[in-house]
């Protein structure tokens, strides 16, 4: 018979395998972003990742059972899309945006994911479990919403302005655009531009 803890220590099982995989990638996407910022992001949430794998220990602990894994198929396809992404837009502005995609999409699995299993242990009398779980949940909306404040303010426009410089978003360095000047935007924005912006 399957019951709710079945489906949770499944559900947990499957997200411990996709935090340590993540701990594996996160790496290799700071090395393939051009921008300082989204590496300084990423290297945070990297810290924060390890910590719930951690954390997830201690769920499974608080239910009686030993930490397992089971493959997460979903977080190896979309680790698997980042790689691709990488490396079919290597060395250029671009890349940043596309990074930042991938990994806001792993956010919002994590964010689904996490949200049931709070559920789910809240329902299933662990409140210990669901208050560890509530708090990943928010370390993950909160790097969400990082990964948007990036987009919107640096990523995407330097995509959209086609950068030829290879720095990325260096702030020491500043922005390169056609005209060899660096850290100067365009003092007119055309609608792509605007709805660039505003899309995310």
């Amino acid at each position: 018979m399957r019951t709710l803890k079945h489906l949770f220590m499944d559900e947990l099982a499957d997200r411990f395998d996709a935090e340590k995989r993540l701990v594996i990638a996160m790496p290799k996407m700071i090395e393939a972003a051009t921008c300082t910022h989204l590496q300084k992001l990423i290297r945070a949430h990297l810290k924060e990742t390890v910590g719930h794998v951690k954390t997830l220990e201690k769920v499974f602990r608080l239910f009686g059972e030993r930490p397992r894994a089971k493959k997460c198929e979903a977080t190896i396809g979309l680790l698997k899309e980042g790689e691709e992404i990488a490396l079919s837009n290597k060395g250029w502005p671009v890349v940043n945006a596309a990074l930042i995609s991938v990994a806001q999409k792993l956010e919002h699995y994590e964010i689904a994911t996490y949200g049931c299993l709070r559920g789910w242990a809240r329902l299933l009398g662990n409140t210990e479990a669901a208050d560890l779980l509530q708090a990943i949940l928010v370390v993950e909306k909160a790097a969400n919403h990082e990964l948007s404040e990036l987009a919107r303010s640096r990523s995407n426009i330097e995509a959209l302005r086609e950068c030829e410089s290879t720095d990325g978003c260096d702030e020491d360095k500043g922005i390169k655009s056609k005209n060899g000047q660096r850290g100067v935007r365009p003092a007119r924005t055309s609608r792509a531009y605007r709805m660039a912006v505003s899309s995310r």
